[in-house]
């Protein structure tokens, strides 16, 4: 129950629902999922640990909001780890690999929402990780997908301008290079692509990551 609780709380922070800083109150949230508070306590717990809620004694659970410092730590081990995994794709892929990143691009021009896109620019990145062939590199990226994912929520309600018209085309050239075999025209390639999204991060911030300022009511979608 709790796995399912979370998962139906991180879909939400995800789709836009739950912006950062939003309070996420144990009582609310138990009557909108129709569920106990222990799993939405244990749920928060795992969210938590994921880095997509924190727990401040004067605050309570909120989703979390990432900070200049926060983003610039986040920043850096993904690219540490995107090195590597490029590095690795370059010799171990296999054109199944490629397919897949291929794929995942390919989408994107279906993608009808910043929030699909989001999922697909994510979805990417996982491909190039999986065609790494490293299972504890694939880990370690697991370990802030989460994270990325908050980051490039709050990137996109920094400025969305432009986000669902660019971004395919900007994966479309990285799969290119991918295909290609260069490695160091991916690399710089994968460097400027991330820099892009920080810079915009560093903007000034909207209300809120769907552009409202107003705080969501606690409700979810029918599951």
């Amino acid at each position: 129950m709790a796995d399912e609780v979370a998962d139906r709380i991180r879909d939400a922070i995800f789709g836009g629902l739950y912006a950062p800083g939003t309070p996420l109150r144990e009582v609310e949230l138990a009557g909108a999922l129709r569920v106990s508070r222990g799993p939405v306590r244990e749920a928060l717990l795992r969210l938590e640990r994921e880095g997509l809620v924190r727990n401040e004694w004067h605050r309570g659970a909120t989703v979390t909001s990432l900070s200049t410092v926060d983003a610039d730590e986040l920043d850096s081990l993904r690219g540490a780890l995107e090195d590597l995994a490029v590095r690795r794709l370059m010799d171990h892929a296999f054109e199944a690999d490629l397919v897949a990143i291929e794929e995942t691009v390919a989408a994107m021009a279906r993608a009808e929402d910043k929030h699909a896109m989001l999922d697909l620019d994510l979805a990417f990145h996982d491909a190039v990780f999986a065609a790494a062939h490293h299972d504890r590199l694939r880990a370690a990226w697991q370990g802030i997908r989460s994270q990325v994912h908050l980051f490039l929520l709050m990137r996109v309600g920094r400025s969305a301008a432009g986000y669902l018209e660019h971004i395919p085309a900007e994966h479309r050239e990285l799969a290119q290079v991918l295909r290609a075999g260069n490695r160091e025209s991916a690399l710089t390639l994968f460097a400027d692509h991330r820099r892009h999204a920080y810079e915009v991060f560093l903007d000034e911030p909207s209300t809120a990551a769907d552009g409202s300022s107003s705080e969501p009511s606690l409700s979810f979608p029918a599951s």
